[in-house]
C-alpha cells in the first residue's frame, strides 16, 4: 500500500500585495534619495574641483538605474501562478539580482581601472587639490548611503527579497566609494594626491566581493539548490514529531526563487488503511506548512514500513 499527497500553497493575495508594496516603497525612496544625492555630489565636485567626487556622483546615479531593475524584477516575481507558469514567477527576481550584481561589478571595475591607471602614471602634478565642499559632500554621502543600506537591508530581510538585498548592497558599495573619495580628498588636501587612487583600488575589491556574493546567491536559487543543513534538519525533526511516522525514507528540498519546495517519503505501518495513511500524510504536510512559511509546495509519499 502506498499513497501520495501533493499540495502547493500559493501566496495569498494580501501577502503578495504586501511584498510588492513594501518593495516598491523602498525602491521609490531609494530613487528619490539617489537623484538628490547625485546632483548634490556632482555640483560639489565641479565647484570644489574634485574628480573623485564627480566619479562618486556618477556611481550614485547608476543606483537609480539599478533600482528600476529591482522594481521590475519584484513586480514580475510577485505575479500569481498561471497555466503557463504553474510554479509561479519567483525566479524572475533572481534574474533582477543577477543583473544588479553585473552592474555593481562593472561600476567597481571602472573605479578600479581608473585608479590603477592613475597610480601607474607616477606623476600626480596634474591633479587639482579639491576644496572643503568636496570633503563635506563625501561625509554626507557616506552617512546617507549607509543609512539607506540598513533601511533597504531591513526591508529585504522582512519580505525575503534577494533583489532588494542586492540593491541594499549597492548602497553599501556607494558608501565605500564615498569613503574612498573622502580619504582621497583628505589626502590630496594634505599633499598626497595618490591617496585618492589607492583608496579607489581598495574600494573595487569590496565592491567586487559584494557583487560575487549577490551573483552566487541568485545562481543558487536559479538552479534548485537545496536548503541549508539546519533547515533540512528542522524539517526532519518536524516530520518525526508525528508519532505514526516510523521512518523517513527520503527528504529532498530545493529553493525556487525565495520559496522552498519539499519532497518527502515517509514509512508507516503496512497494516494501516488507505485513509489512515492519508490522514498521517495530511498531518505531516500541514505541520510543515505551519512551521515553515517559506515552504510553497510539499509532496508527501507514503511507503509501507
Amino acid at each position: 500500500m502506498e499513497e501520495k499527497i501533493m499540495k502547493s500553497r500559493e501566496n495569498q493575495g494580501m501577502d503578495s500585495k504586501t511584498f510588492q508594496k513594501t518593495a516598491t516603497r523602498v525602491s521609490v525612496i531609494t530613487i528619490v534619495v539617489n537623484i538628490i544625492l547625485s546632483v548634490f555630489k556632482l555640483v560639489a565636485g565641479v565647484i570644489a574641483h574634485s574628480n573623485a567626487m564627480i566619479s562618486d556622483a556618477i556611481h550614485s546615479a547608476s543606483d537609480v538605474f539599478s533600482t528600476f531593475v529591482v522594481i521590475i524584477g519584484i513586480k514580475l516575481a510577485s505575479k500569481e501562478s498561471d497555466k503557463e507558469h504553474p510554479y509561479g514567477h519567483e525566479r524572475l527576481e533572481c534574474v533582477a539580482a543577477i543583473l544588479l550584481s553585473m552592474v555593481l561589478f562593472m561600476t567597481g571595475l571602472a573605479i578600479g581601472f581608473e585608479a590603477l591607471k592613475d597610480i601607474l602614471k607616477g606623476n600626480y602634478s596634474h591633479l587639482k587639490v579639491p576644496g572643503m565642499l568636496a570633503l563635506i559632500a563625501a561625509l554626507i554621502s557616506i552617512l546617507t548611503k549607509e543609512a539607506m543600506f540598513w533601511y533597504a537591508r531591513f526591508n529585504a530581510k522582512k519580505i525575503d527579497s534577494s533583489a532588494l538585498m542586492a540593491d541594499a548592497w549597492h548602497h553599501r558599495s556607494d558608501a565605500f566609494s564615498s569613503v574612498g573619495a573622502l580619504i582621497g580628498i583628505g589626502g590630496a588636501m594634505l599633499g598626497f594626491p595618490v591617496m585618492d587612487s589607492i583608496a579607489s583600488l581598495v574600494i573595487f575589491v569590496f565592491i567586487a566581493k559584494a557583487a560575487y556574493d549577490i551573483f552566487k546567491d541568485a545562481i543558487d536559487k536559479m538552479v534548485d539548490h537545496c536548503c541549508d543543513e539546519e533547515t533540512e534538519e528542522q524539517i526532519h525533526n518536524c516530520i518525526m514529531r508525528e508519532k505514526e511516522v516510523v521512518s523517513i525514507d527520503l527528504l529532498q528540498t530545493r529553493v525556487f526563487g525565495n520559496k522552498i519546495y519539499v519532497d518527502i517519503e515517509i514509512g508507516v505501518k503496512s497494516s494501516y488503511t488507505l485513509k489512515e495513511a492519508h490522514d498521517i500524510a495530511e498531518r505531516v504536510h500541514d505541520q510543515i506548512e505551519m512551521e515553515f512559511p517559506k515552504v510553497k509546495h510539499i509532496m508527501v509519499h507514503v511507503n509501507p514500513a
